[in-house]
């Protein structure tokens, strides 16, 4: 299996999406039970513009138990994000929000949350979340000189003096 692995990550990353997404389906019918090749099988399906399709299969490598060093991260990333793309901001934002709890160093996950949030109508949580982001991650100077009144901010924007 990890030979058909490597070919569907070199098909994808070199733009053959017909042909990786094929070598995918294949894979999942030969090893359905298998997270990885679930989470394979949704990638290609996401990175083609399937969102619709691709979620089954983001949710099958989750529930059967997709590691973090297979890919769990990834796999809630695209799941919520490809939940929000399709409208179903709810099931985004508790996925993303999972994800955040589960790999609280990965920065991707509240940054899509705050889009989800946004969605949602919660624009005060979702602006925290992008603020607190831009703050502790910023190599900007001119950003990061005011890194301090930013995160003091981030957490209540609608306080005034």
């Amino acid at each position: 299996m990890n030979l058909a692995i490597e070919q569907i990550t070199t098909l994808r990353k070199e733009g053959k999406l017909d042909e990786a997404l094929a070598l995918a389906k294949e894979l999942v019918q030969t090893e359905s039970e298998n997270p990885v090749a679930q989470y394979q099988c949704a990638w290609c399906h996401d990175t083609a513009g399937l969102e619709e399709e691709a979620v089954p299969y983001y949710e099958k490598a989750i529930e059967r138990g997709l590691s973090p060093e297979d890919g769990l991260a990834g796999a809630l990333l695209g799941l919520g994000s490809t939940y929000r793309t399709l409208g179903r901001y709810e099931e985004a934002a508790e996925t993303l929000a999972k994800g955040m709890q589960q790999f609280p160093d990965d920065r991707s996950f509240p940054v899509f949350l705050s889009m989800a949030y946004y969605n949602l109508g919660r624009h005060h949580e979702a602006m925290t979340l992008l603020l607190q982001n831009l703050a502790e991650t910023t190599s900007d100077p001119t950003i990061f000189a005011y890194k301090k009144a930013l995160l003091f901010y981030a957490n209540d924007l609608d306080k005034t003096w």
